[in-house]
């Protein structure tokens, strides 16, 4: 009596590795297994950047953080449509913050410094002035946080608004800072006065100079 031969099966995912998350140069090691008849093709692809690679195992050396995000195993026979599951690869690195400009905003009008940090998890911010911690509401300032940033909110500027600001970005992976100034207008008209070829320096030069010739 002969037996007949076994009828194709579709191919199916039978398992999967769950989603994950690494700092940034770890390795990671996915693995997605499948069955069918006849015997299925495994592929792996990354969904940002179409990544693709053959085979029941991927393995990212070193991963970085452009590398963050879904990767799926498409799994195929040609019996029937492929089977295809996701996982999410999550990858934490520390605050890495964007370029900021320095404000001179007139007495008086309002004002917004910015400070953007992009991290995984998302950053912690604090701002200082000249060292002092800000909290909250203090002398007309607001700190309104967000996911990506924080800004520091001035209604109204007043004179003891000038000065040196540090915003701090700190999540448990590391902590990046940068320093912002409030100008006050006037004192960079002053500071472009004091140019080496304005006419105070220039007469105090040759005052020096008089100055010298009557010694000698």
């Amino acid at each position: 009596m002969c037996h007949s031969p076994h009828p194709p099966v579709p191919a199916r995912i039978t398992n999967i590795s769950s989603s994950v998350t690494v700092n940034e140069s770890s390795n990671v090691n996915l693995l997605c297994l499948a069955a069918g008849k006849p015997e299925p093709s495994v592929t792996w692809q990354q969904l940002k950047d179409g990544f693709t690679s053959e085979g029941e195992y991927l393995e990212i050396t070193g991963i970085t953080r452009e590398q963050a995000g879904e990767y799926k195993c498409i799994t195929d026979n040609g019996i029937a449509s492929p089977d295809s599951r996701t996982v999410l690869v999550t990858v934490n690195y520390p605050p890495v913050i964007s370029e900021t400009k320095n404000l001179n905003p007139p007495l008086g009008k309002s004002a917004i410094l910015r400070c953007e940090a992009m991290a995984v998890p998302p950053a912690n911010f604090e701002w200082f002035k000249d060292d002092k911690l800000l909290t909250g509401r203090l002398e007309g300032l607001e700190i309104r946080n967000e996911r990506t940033r924080s800004m520091l909110h001035f209604a109204n500027v007043s004179a003891w608004h000038y000065g040196n600001y540090t915003c701090l970005a700190s999540n448990k992976l590391g902590t990046s800072s940068i320093s912002l100034r409030l100008i006050r207008p006037d004192a960079l008209e002053s500071a472009a006065g004091l140019g080496l070829g304005s006419p105070v320096v220039l007469g105090l030069l040759a005052s020096a100079f008089v100055t010298l010739l009557l010694r000698l």
